[in-house]
């Protein structure tokens, strides 16, 4: 039988206002008590009532401290916020700016590179002279969890212009020098300072697993150059840094990227490049030796 064929046996179609094709009395009411009890959930075994959603209030104090949580772990490890406290890394930072700092990649071994501006704590010595603010117990939390700037923590910010191995240097009238080449550093130091006439330096050699700053504000910057005295000879351990700034978060209208000078990035500043050509030379002469000794060493067996 074909489908939707009706056979001449089959009831009557049923068709509203028709008689005798009401449904039986009851039906439409128990039909419509099974359809409750479904979307109720009940059964016939018994009924199941459902559960009413937590009211906001319970709910809070629990999304509260899952956000807290969050936030200590992402200071801790990811990111921290910065507030600028002096003049010292002028045009490229303002006192009063907030700046977000990378955590995360010292986590995996990475180490300050030449050009990035670091914060790190102080090497010992250097803010000795600088009271610290005295926060409330409200900006203390709220620092601990890292919603702001650390306040109580005596960290410093300044660009990196050497890492260990490097040989820096500057001369009265003169550019700073890594490894023999000159920074071209008039994009990102302080309009109208020189480079270093006010506090000349070196030749200094970076120990290894350290850094030698300067502030972009060099006229106004007590970096590296004022403290060879200590230990350290001015630089400051890789173990201190917290990490790169990479961007100014706020005020909003000063939001902009770190990156680092292009002068930093110029051929042969790498300390192991600068070394390159004479190792290359070694390299080169040493197997010419070696077949000379052993030209020599025949000849005098043949002689004897």
């Amino acid at each position: 039988m074909a489908v939707g064929a009706r056979s001449g046996h089959e009831e009557p179609e049923d068709r509203p206002g028709v008689p005798g094709n009401a449904e039986p009395a009851g039906t439409a009411d128990a039909a419509a008590a099974d359809g409750a009890e479904s979307d109720g959930g009940s059964t016939r075994g018994g009924s199941t009532a459902r559960k009413k959603p937590r009211p906001l209030w319970k709910e809070l104090p629990l999304l509260i401290g899952v956000a807290l949580i969050l936030a200590l772990l992402i200071k801790t490890f990811l990111v921290q916020a910065f507030s600028i406290p002096s003049d010292s890394m002028q045009n490229t930072l303002q006192r009063g700016d907030r700046v977000l700092v990378d955590k995360l990649t010292p986590w995996f071994g990475a180490e300050p590179e030449r050009g990035e501006v670091v914060v790190f704590h102080d090497p010992g010595g250097w803010l000795e002279d600088t009271q610290a603010p005295d926060p409330n117990v409200v900006q203390k939390f709220l620092s601990f969890i890292g919603l702001m700037p650390s306040a109580e923590e005596k960290d410093l910010i300044k660009r990196v212009i050497a890492i260990g191995g490097d040989t820096v240097e500057c001369k009265k009238n003169g550019p700073v020098k890594v490894n023999g080449k000159a920074l071209d550093d008039k994009s990102f130091i302080f309009e109208g300072n020189s480079a270093c006439d006010d506090e000349p330096f070196g030749p200094v050699k970076v120990p290894k697993g350290r850094i030698w700053v300067m502030g972009d504000h060099r006229q106004n910057s007590l970096d590296s150059r004022y403290h060879q005295n200590l230990p350290g000879g001015g630089t400051v351990s890789n173990d201190e840094v917290v990490g790169r700034a990479i961007v100014i978060a706020w005020p909003v209208n000063r939001w902009a990227t770190l990156p680092v000078p292009k002068t930093f990035d110029q051929p042969g500043i790498n300390a192991a490049a600068a070394m390159a050509p004479g190792a290359l030379g070694i390299a080169g002469a040493l197997p010419l030796v070696l077949w000379r000794r052993r030209s020599r060493t025949r000849a005098l067996v043949r002689q004897e």
